[in-house]
């Protein structure tokens, strides 16, 4: 990607001013459902896995960071094809990828193979990220520099609406729809290959934006040079360095707790799998509503500081409220329940706090943008494997969930830290204009 361009002569619309580029509205559209789509086996793939193939909760653990490895690699691939071929043609990939894959693992799941069901699963992982973030990708590209964190924002409203939120209440539709049980299950999953595939056709055919269809990596630059510069950005930059690191940390914990809280939630506490996706749907919807907000409140106040604060240091304190409220009220009680879900909307809304980090990155090498949205991009889809992978080595070592939750705070200490480092202009030039006021 080279720089940011602008709707130029074009008449601004409502949607342009509120941070929705109008020639990419349809495709916030499209994520949102392919999102609620891919989203809909999030809170229940683990035991479902388990129950399956009757495998221990550490083998399905196991699968589910490796899963979060073909995430991560989709997440960087999502930035540099994007800017290798243009953003529409990776979206189409995702969607191919993710289809096949999630149709070939249903098999695999029928069958009993484990190894089958963990190939088919791994590679089915490509596919979300290359659709998603390739449209991030595009809409840096056609946003206007200040409002890109507003842009980025809404891009969360529409990623984080279908997975986990729309995706849980989805689920909770479905699942009794086919029967119940690990059989409505399966069926929910069946069910969820329609909504990928109408968010593909909605990307594919409403979204018009020419820019899309075009390399964004310069001319000049070859193949191996456009595959390697996120890479070589990163080894070359502390500060990319440390935004990636903490744009991996940031939604980690979300990924972690979809494994613990599952079993936790349903059985040890007493409230069953409904009311656990009842609870899900309700924690994500309270990031959906405020992923604009602090896209704003990032513009206006700050990006670092809004991070830093709202982000890093309000979702470490929701976490611990999430978890420790949900053990100190009566297992099974209604009012002890919805105190627990209060507790983890607490988490969710403060989630959205991170938000900015998506203007953050592109403004710390603005010269080479496409660079840094693909290590951005990496580190988001990357989440999914930190998240999984710091339970499966918790657990391993006999620390139980409450360890679990208490090194993802620690993350969440790191991130606060590298934060500090992450002056950017953007953020220099808002605070010398507010002062001269």
């Amino acid at each position: 990607m080279t720089t940011t361009e602008t709707t130029g002569a074009q008449r601004e619309t409502f949607l342009d001013r509120v941070g929705i580029p109008h020639s990419l509205r349809w495709g916030f559209l499209a994520v949102l459902v392919f999102m609620t789509g891919n989203g809909t086996e999030t809170n229940f793939i683990s035991p479902h896995i388990e129950t399956v193939l009757g495998s221990p909760a550490a083998t399905v653990s196991t699968l589910i960071s490796m899963y979060g490895v073909s995430v991560l690699v989709g997440s960087y691939l999502s930035g540099v094809l994007a800017d290798l071929w243009g953003p529409r043609r990776v979206m189409q990939l995702g969607a191919a990828v993710w289809v096949v894959f999630e149709a070939l693992f249903l098999l695999a799941l029928g069958t009993g193979s484990m190894p089958l069901v963990f190939l088919t699963y791994f590679l089915r992982g490509f596919g979300y990220p290359l659709f998603a973030f390739a449209f991030l990708v595009w809409v840096n590209v056609v946003t206007p520099v200040e409002r890109n964190g507003k842009a980025v924002g809404w891009f969360y409203v529409m990623f984080t609406g279908g997975l986990p939120t729309l995706g849980s209440l989805y689920a909770l539709g479905m699942i009794p729809l086919f029967g119940g049980g690990t059989g409505g299950e399966t069926g929910a999953m069946v069910a969820s290959i329609a909504l990928v595939v109408i968010g593909f056709l909605i990307g594919q055919f409403a979204v018009r934006d020419p820019r899309g269809d075009r390399r964004v990596a310069a001319a000049e630059l070859s193949t191996t040079e456009v595959l390697t510069a996120g890479l070589r950005l990163t080894a070359r930059r502390p500060k990319i360095l440390m935004g990636f690191l903490v744009r991996l940390i940031n939604t980690a914990p979300q990924y972690g707790m979809f494994i613990i809280l599952p079993t936790v939630i349903a059985d040890e506490l007493g409230w069953g799998q409904s009311r656990w996706l009842v609870m899900t749907t309700l924690v994500y919807a309270s990031n959906i509503l405020l992923n604009a907000v602090f896209g704003a409140i990032g513009d206006q106040w700050g990006w670092r500081r809004t991070v830093q604060w709202f982000g890093v240091f309000g979702s470490a304190v929701g976490l611990l409220a999430w978890w420790y409220v949900a053990h100190l009220v009566p297992a099974g009680s209604t009012w002890g329940f919805w105190a627990a879900t209060a507790a983890g909307c607490l988490f969710g809304a403060l989630l959205a706090g991170f938000v900015p980090m998506g203007a953050i990155m592109p403004a710390l090498a603005p010269e080479q943008k496409g660079a840094a949205m693909a290590m951005y991009t990496t580190a988001a889809g990357g989440a999914a494997f930190l998240g999984a992978a710091v339970p499966a080595v918790v657990l391993s070592i006999g620390l139980g969930n409450s360890g679990v939750v208490w090194a993802f705070v620690l993350l969440y200490v790191a991130a606060f830290i590298m934060v500090g480092y992450l002056k950017v202009p953007e953020d220099e030039n808002r605070r010398a204009v507010a002062a001269s006021r």
